[in-house]
């Protein structure tokens, strides 16, 4: 391993480390959060908006609940 790796390496970590801490901080708020998954930006946590489709319509979902597009429950 060269020493750009370690560099790499050590910014990788810390960057997640920094997105998770963060992540926390809004959950303990109760503050949602837009994350990227699958492709798609998601908004999660108790007080996230509902998933507006291209139809205009509104997901239905309980609240707490991940809002996912593409997701029929």
């Amino acid at each position: 391993m060269t020493r750009a790796d370690d560099h790499e390496i050590v910014a990788l970590d810390t960057l997640k480390l920094a997105v998770a801490e963060a992540l926390e901080h809004k959950r303990r708020l109760g503050q949602y959060a837009v994350v990227w998954r699958k492709g798609h930006a998601v908004c999660i946590g108790p007080d996230a908006p509902p998933m507006r489709y291209p139809s205009g319509t509104e997901a239905a979902r309980a609240p707490g609940s991940v809002a996912e597009p593409g997701k029929d429950d």
